[in-house]
């Protein structure tokens, strides 16, 4: 065998084994909140001023808070959860239940509140879910929910503020 066949086959296997991790280990680059154009669209300097840090690590880069560490994970009052980065009504209290998993769950959200996308990280394949006005990243949906829809919205507490109805 020559050097220079060799050489294409190494480059041939390089290449192959970049391309299996890029599948099983998602992006290379660290995710980021969704990509798009959105009614509000700040710099990371303007959304770091707007949001605390721990806000701004999940909206913004997409990370997920420890479960059962938000309060919201508890609340029970009538009103309705919105996008803590742009203040959009994004779910109604009365599609909220316990999922048992730590963060705050829902079967569905309010009409055009919300936008996905594929989310390959993490070894498998799932849905992202987002602010539609700002892209903020929420967190992700499942197909184990209850009833009508089926869905589980498992989202981060730290990315919604809630609103108690004024009659609650």
């Amino acid at each position: 065998m020559t050097q220079a066949s060799d050489l294409t086959r190494r480059t041939l296997l390089t290449a192959g084994v970049a391309g299996l991790a890029l599948s099983v280990f998602g992006r290379w680059a660290p995710a980021r909140a969704s990509e798009g154009t959105f009614e509000i669209t700040l710099s990371d300097a303007q959304w770091r001023e707007k949001l605390t840090k721990q806000q701004f690590a999940v909206l913004r880069e997409e990370a997920t808070e420890r479960a059962f560490t938000s309060p919201l994970n508890a609340e029970k009052r009538k009103g309705m959860f919105h996008c803590a980065g742009c203040d959009l009504p994004a779910y109604s209290s009365e599609a909220k239940y316990d999922s048992g998993t730590g963060w705050p769950s829902f079967w569905k959200a309010e009409d055009g509140a919300i936008g996905t996308k594929e989310d390959r990280s993490l070894f498998s394949v799932r849905t992202e879910v987002h602010c539609s006005r700002c892209g903020g990243h929420f967190g992700h949906i499942f197909d184990d929910g209850p009833a009508p829809t089926g869905k589980r919205h498992c989202l981060n507490g730290v990315a919604l503020a809630f609103k108690p109805a004024q009659n609650a």
